[in-house]
Parts: C-alpha cells; sequence; structure tokens
C-alpha cells in the first residue's frame, strides 16, 4: 500500500467519524401531521434558518459526505491502479 493510500485511508477515517458526530448531532424533522393541518410558514425561525445551528450543522454535514465521497473514490483509484 502506498504512501498516498494511507494517507487517504486516514483522511477517510476523521471524514467517517465526523460524518457519525455530525448525524447524531441534529435534530430530527418532526414536521409530521403538522403539515396537513395548516400553518404559517412564515416565522422568525424560517427567516433566520440559514444562521441557526441547525443548519450550519446541515451545511457541514454536506461538506464532509462530498469528502468522505471524493476521498472514498480516490482511495479505490489509488488503490485498483497501483498509484
Amino acid at each position: 500500500m502506498s504512501v498516498l493510500a494511507i494517507v487517504l485511508t486516514c483522511l477517510d477515517l476523521v471524514f467517517a467519524v465526523a460524518l457519525i458526530i455530525l448525524f447524531l448531532a441534529q435534530e430530527g424533522n418532526d414536521n409530521g401531521m403538522g403539515v396537513v393541518g395548516g400553518g404559517s410558514s412564515d416565522s422568525f425561525y424560517n427567516k433566520q434558518k440559514g444562521r441557526t445551528l441547525e443548519e450550519k450543522l446541515k451545511r457541514f454535514t454536506l461538506y464532509c459526505v462530498l469528502g468522505f465521497s471524493v476521498c472514498s473514490v480516490l482511495i479505490y483509484l489509488c488503490i485498483s491502479r497501483g498509484w
């Protein structure tokens, strides 16, 4: 196994652990039947949604998923082609 494959594997493990932690830290989506009954979607929370901790966690989770995916593909290419 080359040095590049080892470094990518360690980086992949860091992304995997970060994804687990971020996934467990997020709150659930409890819309349920409240959506059927209607309700105001123009609340202060919805206007400030991009600035909340929950939205930042979602955004960081997306970045970790992308990093994990790219890193996994690079590991595959590195091992299969013998880089």
